[in-house]
């Protein structure tokens, strides 16, 4: 699943070519992409043309295009294998192709949005945008202090600016759950999937099992700032791309797969101390780290 890094690469992507864009056409090839979307297809299809797209925002794992006066937004989440893709105007349709936006940009003309997905875990909808609790920026992208209401259950993610600290190191203190759980818990820390947990955990030296409320605060302080440095790599590498279900808004892949020091090194040396790298079940993923280098305390 395409988690923050991959998300934040296409919101950059997108940006230039969409914000002060209008939309000029909307196609709806399979509705299975709308189901976040609390209208019908052809709703969907009649609010967005002629809108003007206002900005390219993203919080954790979701990105979201506010439109005109910014009380509503086109929401999307790519799921397991969702793609926003930019074309050419009239280019033929993608395989997998689900919804297309036809757009005019004052400087870059006619282009076409199209968003794919393959497993059709993905969706797009238009939704209202609500004041955030604390009233900073809803998210990365904008400085308007509004959140589409999917999106406002979802925890800040821990590169935002207005991320607190301090209430993460509390919902640690709180919690007798796996550390690594908890790090996949968008409610607590956003944008953080089974990629980036283990390599975080691994870069700081946690075993996943640990008890979240085990840690003292001077190993949560460090998880956080692995957390980050992780996370800041993988953007500047583009994400991480096992396959062609991500992809950038140009259709190629992210690099930072060939930095992973833990996840799917099943068997390969530690590059720390030379252990090989195990994996266990976790609920319904794989937790992979060194047993050596992340013992259990």
């Amino acid at each position: 699943m395409p988690e923050l890094p991959e998300v934040e690469v296409v919101r950059a992507g997108l940006a230039p070519a969409v914000v002060g864009a209008r939309i000029v056409a909307v196609s709806v090839h399979d509705e299975r992409a709308l189901t976040r979307h609390p209208g019908t297809s052809a709703s969907f299809e009649a609010e967005l043309t002629g809108a003007e797209v206002a900005a390219a925002v993203r919080r954790g794992k979701f990105l979201w295009l506010p439109l005109d006066r910014r009380t509503r937004a086109l929401v999307g989440h790519l799921g397991m294998s969702g793609q926003m893709l930019l074309r050419e105007s009239g280019a033929p349709a993608d395989r997998h192709e689900r919804v297309r936006l036809d757009i005019a940009h004052p400087l870059h003309g006619e282009l076409a949005v199209v968003f794919a997905d393959q497993r059709t875990f993905g969706s797009l909808a238009i939704d209202d945008l609500l004041p955030t609790p604390d009233g900073a920026a809803g998210g990365f992208g904008a400085p308007e202090a509004v959140v589409p209401s999917q999106v406002a259950h979802i925890a800040r993610d821990a590169l935002d600016p207005a991320f607190s600290e301090r209430a993460f190191r509390a919902a640690l203190g709180r919690s007798r759950s796996a550390i690594k759980r908890v790090l996949l818990d968008q409610t607590v820390v956003s944008g953080i999937g089974n990629i980036y947990a283990d390599e975080s955990l691994w870069a700081a030296r946690v075993h996943p099992e640990t008890p979240a409320r085990d840690l003292a605060t001077r190993t949560a302080n460090r998880l956080l700032a692995e957390v980050r440095a992780v996370l800041q790599k993988a953007l500047i590498e583009g994400g991480t791309s096992f396959d062609a279900q991500y992809v950038n808004v140009n259709g190629q892949a992210g690099y930072f797969a060939h930095s992973l020091n833990a996840y799917g090194r099943t068997g390969q040396p530690c590059p720390r101390c030379g252990t090989p790298i195990v994996r266990v079940s976790f609920t319904n993923r794989s937790s992979h780290y060194c047993p050596r280098c992340q013992r259990r305390r």
